[in-house]
């Protein structure tokens, strides 16, 4: 699955009062990183575990990497030069670098980046639906009124099942395979990399779970909770 979002880079820079450099003034400037839903709003870029800023490389320190939400990078300096930044979802996945253009133009600047998630895990993909549907929202799962009526009225909570899938051991995972073959829905929807009946035998893949039928979702909580991951 390839899911697309933007992200909003925002640059503020000023004058401070240091030596100029070959008549270039001192600046103080930061970057900031947001994620931009689908109506245009400004949203936290939680779906990032950390951002790494690869500075020019005459900077003391030209790799910089933060953990924290919104991930300000700040620095001084007096020239402008594009920025390569990584952003990662997990701590060795990272998406294509956003290149970044630092400029003194203006006080305070606004830049916007396409981004591609691929195969995104399920606890991701719950993030990601924060900003936007998903690609196999539109056919797999109700419209968006469907989806806040479900949650609202859900008995299990589908971001712990999300996490906790991630957190199982091979022989637990196969498992939970076997549940969701046997108890699975015709309108539950997987995408696996093998067309097969039988997901056991199916390699990779990744399911919707707010489109399992009632009765896949209680016996997979039940099966998660005797493991001790959900409560």
């Amino acid at each position: 699955m390839l899911v697309e979002r933007k992200v909003k880079v925002v640059t503020e820079q000023n004058v401070i009062d240091k030596p100029p450099v070959d008549q270039f003034p001192m600046r103080e400037w930061s970057l900031k990183v947001f994620m931009v839903d689908e109506d245009g709003n400004e949203r936290p870029a939680d779906v990032f575990t950390k951002v790494v800023y690869n500075l020019h490389p005459t900077f003391e320190n030209p790799v910089q990497s933060y953990t924290k939400h919104p991930f300000t990078c700040k620095n001084e300096g007096w020239g402008e030069f594009e920025i390569s930044i990584d952003c990662y979802t997990t701590e060795k996945t990272k998406l294509a670098p956003i290149i970044h253009d630092l400029n003194f133009h203006q006080t305070k600047y606004e830049q916007t980046h396409t981004v591609v998630f691929k195969n995104p895990s399920q606890s991701l993909q719950e993030r990601l639906r924060e900003t936007g549907p998903l690609p196999t929202d539109d056919d797999h799962r109700p419209k968006k009124k469907g989806i806040a009526t479900k949650k609202s009225a859900q008995k299990y909570d589908y971001e712990k099942i999300a996490e906790s899938l991630e957190k199982l051991e091979e022989e637990d995972l196969l498992r939970v395979i076997q549940i969701i073959n046997e108890n699975k829905g015709p309108d539950t929807y997987i995408r696996s990399d093998v067309e097969v009946d039988d997901l056991v035998k199916a390699g990779e893949f990744s399911i919707d779970l707010y489109t399992m039928p009632d009765s896949l979702t209680s016996k997979l909580w039940d099966h998660l909770s005797k493991k001790g991951l959900v409560s």
